[in-house]
């Protein structure tokens, strides 16, 4: 016999399995509310065009607004989700695909040059010219903006919190840090999430140390056995846990930074 259970979120879904005795299984509904409206767009960027996912909450706005910057296997339905999440949070989203026109091979060369060189990736650009694509639209409040990367989004979200001042607040999860650190004396508030078992773990370290030198507002975290990847949760390194307390800080720390007026 079958019985059925209802959780609102993936969260609370973690727990549901056939019992051990198999006389009763448990089936896992997760009930979702409306999903936000959203669509694909496109921008221009050096001269070419790239592509994006727009999500949008409800209400005329003007909403505060998030740029999305996904990790190495580009613009997935991961990175869809969580642009959409943000919407349903009262964010107007946008997700980038800065591997538009290109390889993904050819794009992560070009960024390991980078960061071997110490020299700003050409991506920074790209989210630059997102950002304007962003603000530009009708719904979003262009003096309410922040941004959240993942991995190599991490790291750009870093490199670009450092010199586009528009930014009013980043979200760096497992994201490594440009050279040399001091380049962050000009960054925006911070809320970083980094995985214990990984090596980007001493960036969120050396993060957090220097902010607090400079005193930038900042919320760095680092969880313990967790992995590269935790927040994803189509991979097999995500952690429930882990994932919804970061998911939590983020929107505390964007409530206070980006959403609020000043």
């Amino acid at each position: 016999m079958d019985r059925l259970v209802v959780a609102p979120d993936r969260s609370q879904a973690v727990g549901c399995r056939v019992g051990p005795d198999g006389a009763e299984k448990l089936r896992c509904v997760i009930i979702t509310p409306t999903q936000p409206a959203a669509r694909a767009l496109t921008f221009p960027s050096r001269g070419s065009t790239f592509h994006g996912y727009l999500a949008l909450p409800d209400g005329a706005g003007p909403h505060p607004g998030v740029v999305v910057i996904h990790e190495a296997f580009g613009l997935t339905d991961n990175i869809r989700d969580i642009t959409r999440r943000f919407a349903a949070e009262g964010y107007v989203a946008l997700a980038v695909d800065l591997f538009t026109g290109h390889s993904r091979a050819v794009c992560m060369a070009g960024l390991m040059s980078s960061m071997l060189t110490g020299r700003e990736p050409s991506s920074i650009n790209d989210l630059s010219a997102a950002m304007d694509h962003l603000i530009a639209q009708p719904e979003v409040d262009a003096e309410r903006v922040g941004a959240i990367g993942f991995c190599m989004g991490g790291g750009f979200a870093i490199a670009w919190g450092r010199r586009d001042r528009r930014l009013r607040a980043i979200a760096p999860f497992y994201g490594t840090n440009p050279r040399p650190l001091e380049a962050v004396r000009r960054m925006c508030p911070v809320v970083g999430s980094y995985p214990g078992k990984d090596f980007t773990a001493r960036s969120g370290r050396k993060l957090d140390a220097r902010l607090a030198q400079l005193g930038i507002a900042r919320d760095i975290k680092i969880y313990p056995g967790t992995r590269h990847s935790f927040f994803n949760d189509t991979g097999k390194s995500y952690d429930a846990d882990a994932a919804k307390d970061a998911w939590r800080r983020t929107l505390e720390f964007f409530a206070e930074h980006v959403r609020s007026t000043r």
